[in-house]
């Protein structure tokens, strides 16, 4: 039995974590932060507020059950999931969208909008069904170590149906014409970190998990999953130390042997790093054993941070969903201010989240739970004065929108945003969602999911394979964990599943 480290108790974390201890090793969880979850952490109130402080949207329900089904448990065995109607609302200039959470009914709503577009629509989700099982199936269960792994029959077989060298930007364009239909399929792509027009058409396979798989919310919000997937790990035997973070990793002959948390050396067989990549290799490791340089992660294109605001309102408010996209404003141009100028917003999108439509628990009765969210280029200046202004921006669209006095009745604010994401996460740049799911940046492209100096050393999380998101960050633990497996095997340690 192997004695592990895992730092970090995020998705990709906790995945990991649970892998491991299945395999009978002795496996410790440092977080440096008070509770599990990372990104996904909840925040709660003293006046009755919970608030998922990241992840809000619950695509791909297949691969968490596939998590907890590796365990011999089903998601429902921990929380309840609830199929959102509408599934989300689109908020244009002069109209509503609203999407509905059933097939049938988003085929009627595009007929309605654009005259031919339902049979578009189906010619579009079937080859979004191709690539959404072959990439999910295939390319997001590679570990990302040699070109060998595209040798697979299956990707050989339908590599052009993948798209990998073509614009998602034209593939939509080539079905759609209406500029309201373009938005609705453009938005899932919106935060993978480049323009529309950048993104390989491959990413089609968000519109089918958003359009076919619908959306859904765990009843408690995402904490739920967290606690769940903590659960797995500590019934197993895992253990978690939280307020604890690891201060440095110690190498003795190109194997990771120790750490330091809290300023105490604890030996270890071998380590997960689930915390920010860069972070890992720049502070915790020396120089001479980073698989790359600062120069490295300069070039890099990174998917945007968010300016996050976690509202409390005394009185309901009749017209809003639980999920509202502001498209209001130019998307090409927001995203132009992400992507290419880097630079605040001149005419922002934003996306309000308000859990408390399907889930009396996160608020106060009579009141609602609100999460605002405007995405931004990392590493921009962070200031108090800019967030309230934006802040008031998005408020007085989202007044309008429900002809309703909202600002009067904030009984809770809190904002968050990029140095915010670097205190808490030692994100890069504050970046929010990892790095751009550009063709260059993709499978074999993206930072190794192992050390090439230090044998016993292997990365999880956002910022490796196979990208972010709460699904890719479970794939990714899981990758982490059996790279290990093998390793510890080729050791003779003794590795059994239970």
């Amino acid at each position: 039995m192997a004695k592990i480290a895992v730092i970090g108790a995020g998705f990709s974390g906790l995945s990991a974590a649970g892998y491991l201890t299945a395999a009978r090793h002795e496996v410790h969880v440092f977080e440096k932060n008070q509770t599990a979850g990372g990104r996904a952490r909840q925040l709660k109130t003293e006046n009755g507020y919970v608030f998922d402080m990241g992840p809000s949207w619950y695509w791909m329900p297949e691969i968490f059950e596939q998590f907890f089904n590796d365990f011999g448990h089903k998601s429902s065995d921990f929380y309840e999931l609830k199929s959102l109607s509408p599934a989300f609302n689109i908020v244009f200039e002069n109209e509503v969208m609203s999407v509905p959470n059933e097939y049938l009914k988003i085929r009627e709503l595009f007929e309605s909008i654009e005259k031919g577009s339902a049979c578009k629509l189906d010619e579009f989700m079937e080859e979004a069904q191709f690539k959404y099982k072959t990439g999910m199936k295939n390319l997001a269960e590679m570990p990302g170590i040699s070109a060998a792994e595209f040798l697979h029959k299956d990707l050989l077989k339908g590599v052009f149906r993948l798209q990998l060298f073509s614009s998602f930007s034209k593939h939509v364009r080539r079905y759609f014409s209406n500029s309201k239909l373009i938005a609705l399929m453009e938005f899932p792509v919106l935060f993978l970190g480049a323009m529309p027009q950048e993104t390989p058409a491959l990413y089609s396979l968000m519109n089918y998990a958003c359009l076919k798989s619908g959306t859904w919310y765990p009843s408690g919000g995402f904490g739920k999953v967290i606690e769940a997937m903590m659960k797995v790990a500590e019934t197993r035997g895992a253990n978690f130390h939280f307020n604890s973070p690891v201060e440095k990793i110690l190498i003795e002959n190109t194997e990771a042997t120790s750490i330091i948390v809290n300023r105490q050396k604890i030996n270890f067989d071998a380590i997960v790093a689930s915390a920010d990549y860069h972070h890992v290799e720049q502070n915790l490791l020396e120089p001479a054993y980073g698989n790359y340089t600062e120069k490295y992660w300069e070039k890099k294109t990174f998917a945007p941070s968010c300016l996050i605001y976690y509202i409390g309102v005394n009185k309901q408010i009749d017209a809003l969903a639980h999920h509202t996209l502001f498209f209001d404003e130019d998307l090409f141009q927001h995203s132009s201010d992400i992507y290419k100028t880097r630079q605040w917003p001149r005419k922002p999108l934003f996306y309000v989240c308000c859990p408390s439509k399907t889930d009396a628990s996160v608020a106060p009765p009579n009141h609602e739970n609100l999460f605002l969210l405007m995405p931004i280029a990392p590493g921009l200046e962070d200031h108090n004065s800019t967030r309230e202004k934006y802040f008031q921006i998005m408020m007085q669209r989202l007044q309008k929108h429900t002809n309703e006095d909202i600002l009067s009745h904030i009984d809770f604010k809190k904002s968050y945003c990029v140095n915010d994401f670097v205190a808490d996460y030692n994100s890069y740049k504050g970046n929010a969602y990892g790095l751009a799911n550009t063709l260059m940046q993709t499978a074999i492209m993206k930072p190794k999911i192992r050390n090439k100096k230090i044998k016993n050393l292997f990365y999880a999380g956002q910022l490796t394979v196979p990208g972010p998101g709460v699904p890719p960050s479970l794939i990714s633990g899981k990758i982490a964990a059996e790279q290990l497996l093998k390793y510890l095997k080729s050791k003779k340690y003794e590795t059994v599943i239970r």
